[in-house]
């Protein structure tokens, strides 16, 4: 039977979909509006952000995979607890993926991915100067996002699925307590830049030093003996 020409502009409808829900409910986790623990439901969901169930399942399908919720049969679906260890177990691979990751970046980007990396840059500098952390947020995810584009390389897709929200949120969590806005914001905004100018060995430092700082923010939330 032939395919309606309805139905591919219906599948990318729901995709995008889909992807705006997403987008939606992992900024309502990562800043903590969807608190650790809490039991939440695609109804629920569905009427807070006015879209349908399919692609609120989609959604958070997802973010199970990405470890921010677990999917509890005939219950709902929880959002996942905050664990320090797994954190810290988190951040010894962050480091040696996003120093690949920067390093293929600066590389690999086109003219108009080099171009972006310039622009978030600013709005780094920008959110750095108003401590704005939910402008800090929104600039990291495309930044993640941009990084991942530019470095051309499908494997890095899955880890940065997984680490770049968790790390974001336990970064909301704790950044009053023991993290540092605009250095974070500033070292962020190094490595943007690095890329941007295509030196692989300026990309590869400024990681490292972003993921030391983000080490001793992580360190200092609690005291743990590992």
């Amino acid at each position: 039977m032939p395919r309606s020409p309805r139905e591919p502009a219906a599948s990318e409808a729901t995709r995008s979909l889909a992807e705006r829900a997403y987008t939606d409910i992992e900024e309502r986790i990562v800043t903590l509006r969807l608190a650790p623990g809490l039991i939440i439901t695609e109804a629920a969901l569905s009427e807070q952000l006015g879209i349908g169930r399919t692609p609120i399942r989609e959604a958070l399908q997802r973010l199970a995979r990405e470890r921010l919720v677990r999917i509890l049969p005939r219950r709902g679906v929880m959002v996942s607890e905050i664990d320090i260890k797994a954190q810290l177990r988190l951040l010894e691979l962050r480091r040696e993926v996003e120093r690949l990751m920067a390093r293929s970046a600066a590389r690999r980007a086109d003219g108009a991915q080099r171009q972006q990396f310039a622009e978030i840059a600013t709005r780094m500098d920008k959110s750095a100067a108003g401590r704005d952390a939910v402008a800090f947020m929104r600039a990291d995810r495309e930044f993640n996002d941009l990084c991942v584009a530019a470095a051309r390389n499908e494997f890095i897709v899955g880890a940065m699925d997984m680490m770049s929200s968790l790390s974001r949120r336990f970064w909301f969590l704790h950044y009053r307590q023991a993290a540092d806005l605009p250095l974070t914001a500033r070292l962020h905004a190094a490595l943007a830049r690095a890329i941007c100018g295509g030196d692989e060995g300026s990309a590869a430092t400024a990681s490292d030093e972003l993921l030391d700082a983000i080490e001793r923010f992580t360190r200092a939330t609690v005291s743990v003996d590992f």
